[in-house]
């Protein structure tokens, strides 16, 4: 994590940041996040990430006291104080009502923005995946939006870590394929890319869409459905999508082992998401604005 961070519209270093101590976040986790890729200085698929953070923030009863051009001009302010070129960036909305017995007499500002950026994510060469003991549970109010209550998600991952693999796949109570623990999950057969639907629990993620628009222009077949492990167990390809990891192949599938031969579906949209990566206009555009209020 680096120096500096946005604190609703201050920018501060990391350690004089301060959030209140009795707020719905603190008490409930009630509260949204989005992870954003930084690429050449700039937040990558931006828009698409602003507009869902504020689906989600509806859904989760997260009142959200930021206009789109202001929240841009925020991050792009803090990106330009890390000086970041390549990287993460992670934007919060982080609820202040509280509701219940912990009620306080004084509500003020509706929410907290808190944003941070780090280091790109070093993605392996070679990921392993295994399955996951865990499940998504579709029957949930709040499946497929990322709260910053992850502790089932990072159980999930350290879960899978701990026998050696980089990342698992995660059924849902029916027995669907979901989604990895921190990603989305793809896979090809026989020339066509699989996908699980979003009614399977799994997150609406901004690569996901835009590996789905990519293959479409390609003209390589894509199915978004409700799909078993069975189902992936012949795949020709498996590959996982994220803000962090761009698109990144998967070579070891529990005890199934994946060649990637050269033309092959999961390494043509994976050129063609890097290459929209280093065209400018492919981030978000820069605001008329240089600067935000005090």
């Amino acid at each position: 994590m680096h120096l500096h961070v946005i604190l609703n519209r201050r920018l501060l270093e990391t350690r004089r940041a301060r959030l209140h101590a009795v707020t719905s976040a603190a008490l409930y986790g009630r509260g949204v996040f989005t992870t954003v890729a930084v690429h050449r200085g700039r937040p990558f698929l931006w828009d698409e990430h602003w507009a869902r953070l504020l689906a989600h923030a509806q859904r989760a009863g997260v009142e959200c006291d930021y206009g789109d051009n202001e929240a841009a001009l925020l991050l792009s302010r803090l990106i330009e104080a890390n000086g970041v070129e390549e990287g993460r960036a992670r934007v919060h909305l982080l609820a202040r009502a509280v509701r219940g017995r912990w009620k306080l007499g004084r509500e003020g500002r509706a929410s907290d923005l808190l944003m941070m950026t780090a280091d790109a994510w070093a993605v392996p060469e070679a990921l392993a995946l295994t399955v996951s003991p865990y499940r998504v549970n579709t029957c949930s109010p709040l499946v497929g939006v990322k709260t910053v209550n992850r502790l089932e998600q990072i159980m999930a991952w350290e879960e899978a870590k701990s026998r050696d693999f980089d990342e698992a796949v995660v059924c849902n109570e029916r027995g669907e394929v979901a989604c990895a623990t921190t990603a989305n999950l793809f896979w090809v057969k026989q020339g066509a890319v699989h996908t699980p639907a979003l009614a399977t629990g799994a997150v609406a993620g901004t690569t996901r869409a835009r590996v789905i628009e990519l293959a479409a222009e390609l003209a390589v077949p894509v199915s978004e459905g409700t799909h078993t492990l069975h189902d992936m167990a012949d795949a020709d390809e498996v590959f996982l999508t994220s803000a962090a990891l761009g698109v990144a192949l998967v070579t070891v599938f529990d005890y199934h082992r994946y060649t990637v031969p050269f033309g092959s579906p999961a390494l043509r949209l994976r050129e063609a998401y890097r290459q929209l990566t280093l065209n400018p206009e492919a981030s978000a555009p820069v605001p008329e604005q240089s600067r935000v209020p005090e």
